[in-house]
């Protein structure tokens, strides 16, 4: 209306910016009244910039389903802890003679046989003539039954891409130590291969295993169930020992004997290890097998 529109100018607002309650919208005077006596709304308040959002480092994932030979093995070992009465008696042997006879005579062997001569082959030796001894470690609990083993199969537990897996040497007891030595060197190739076969992975009355060859100083290895024993060898160090009242330096192993305690006793397993302690220190009486 004219009468708002000069009060509007008069105000210094736009008719157009108020609301009108006149017939068909139109802006009236006191509209005009009404606009100018209601103070304007606050601006919005400017938005605080907002902290920046921390960024958290990726916490990634891989997941892998386990191997039928990885699943096996993790069942196995399970069993052993779960089933078996298991303890580990330690020792140490010095290998300075095992060494010695290595280095005088490895070069005509490598050079007879094709393949080297290894520290495997004399535990070996002296784990059968051991069990000999102390029939106990070459046993098995069947039901209420304990069976006593006279042969000698012994198990050599040998590193693979899926996992450790411990082929046995059939008759250990009728081998000579090249031979010995020639089977676990096929094993060790045939493992890297995956081309050992299922059945040479079966039975064995006694196990090996070897952590030396990855720098383990000493360690308590489980149980093959249903063998009751297992020996594990570990790197050799040289430290120094007491010999004959003097201090000298030697190369040294620590072996550990794990033993099932239902059917074997400490005496017999402290027994066990230090006849392999001696064979190994001594082991030209693993040939005179004394």
């Amino acid at each position: 209306m004219p009468a708002a529109e000069r009060l509007a100018a008069q105000a210094g607002l736009q008719a157009s910016s108020i609301p009108g309650s006149g017939p068909g919208g139109r802006v009236l005077k006191e509209d005009v009244q009404r606009a100018v006596t209601t103070p304007p709304p606050a601006p919005n308040p400017r938005p605080r910039p907002s902290a920046p959002a921390v960024q958290k480092g990726e916490r990634r994932e891989d997941v892998v389903p386990m191997t039928p030979l990885r699943r096996r093995i993790a069942e196995r070992l399970l069993a052993a802890k779960q089933n078996t009465a298991m303890l580990t008696t330690f020792n140490e042997a010095d290998m300075s003679a095992v060494m010695e006879l290595r280095k005088e005579y490895g070069e005509a062997f490598q050079k007879k046989y094709g393949f080297k001569l290894g520290f495997m082959s004399f535990f070996v030796k002296a784990v059968v003539q051991a069990l000999q001894e102390i029939p106990q470690l070459n046993a098995e609990i069947r039901g209420t039954d304990i069976v006593y083993h006279r042969y000698y199969d012994i198990g050599i537990a040998v590193g693979g891409g899926e996992g450790l897996v411990v082929p046995v040497i059939r008759d250990a007891d009728r081998l000579s130590m090249a031979q010995i030595e020639a089977v676990i060197a096929d094993f060790g190739a045939r493992v890297r291969e995956k081309k050992i076969k299922p059945e040479e992975l079966m039975g064995g009355t006694f196990t090996i295993t070897n952590g030396g060859i990855y720098g383990s100083l000493n360690s308590t290895p489980i149980l093959n169930p249903p063998q009751v024993g297992i020996l594990g060898m570990h790197a050799i160090v040289e430290r120094p020992v007491a010999k004959n009242g003097a201090v000298v330096i030697r190369p040294m192993m620590n072996l550990a004997l794990s033993y099932d305690h239902r059917i074997v006793d400490g005496r017999e397993a402290v027994t066990f290890l230090k006849r392999i302690k001696e064979l190994i220190e001594n082991p030209v009486r693993l040939t005179l097998e004394i």
